[in-house]
């Protein structure tokens, strides 16, 4: 269910003339991490999240294999699904019709993008338990991972673990009914 999710979100956005995947710019590093993100498009409170505020929201631990150093880490922040319901995204019974041919467009500090549908981040429909993590194992994330990273414990491949997440923006794709 969840893969099916993923490439329904990925062929959506693709149809609606969004770019889904890594931009030119993604092979440079980022000159700055960004002390703040934002989260934006068809929302009904755009938001400036800022690490004084993440720090002061209802926290979450998750621990995860990483796949790439295959080590188990602990990674704290804010649930995904708590931040989009912030912002006024709709969840639970309100995501339905054409909601459901939204998609959330997530950019990082360095050109790299990914995108979600909403059903993936919404418990009504799954356990995602996508976090905004501003910590590792006790620690502020390093520079070139953080300030913020997006942590998807159930993806099978880490792709969708954005670091240096600056940006998030939900996207209504035309024609949606």
């Amino acid at each position: 269910m969840r893969r099916i999710l993923g490439i329904a979100a990925t062929a959506l956005c693709a149809s609606a003339g969004v770019i889904c995947a890594a931009s030119p710019g993604a092979q440079k590093a980022a000159t700055a991490s960004p002390a703040q993100f934002s989260i934006g498009g068809t929302v009904s409170t755009p938001l400036t999240i800022f690490l004084d505020d993440l720090k002061k929201m209802p926290r979450t631990t998750l621990r995860v294999m990483n796949p790439h150093s295959q080590k188990m880490e602990a990674y704290e922040g804010v649930a995904l699904a708590t931040l989009l319901e912030k912002a006024g995204v709709p969840h639970g019974e309100q995501l339905r019709g054409a909601a459901l041919a939204s998609c959330l467009l997530v950019e990082a500090a360095d050109g790299y993008r990914v995108v979600y549908s909403l059903a993936e981040l919404d418990s009504g429909f799954q356990d995602s338990e996508v976090l905004a993590a501003d910590t590792m194992d006790g620690a502020p994330l390093r520079e070139g991972v953080g300030p913020v990273r997006l942590v998807a414990p159930h993806d099978k491949r880490p792709a969708r673990w954005v670091r240096m997440v600056k940006a998030m923006t939900i996207v209504k794709l035309p024609g949606a009914k």
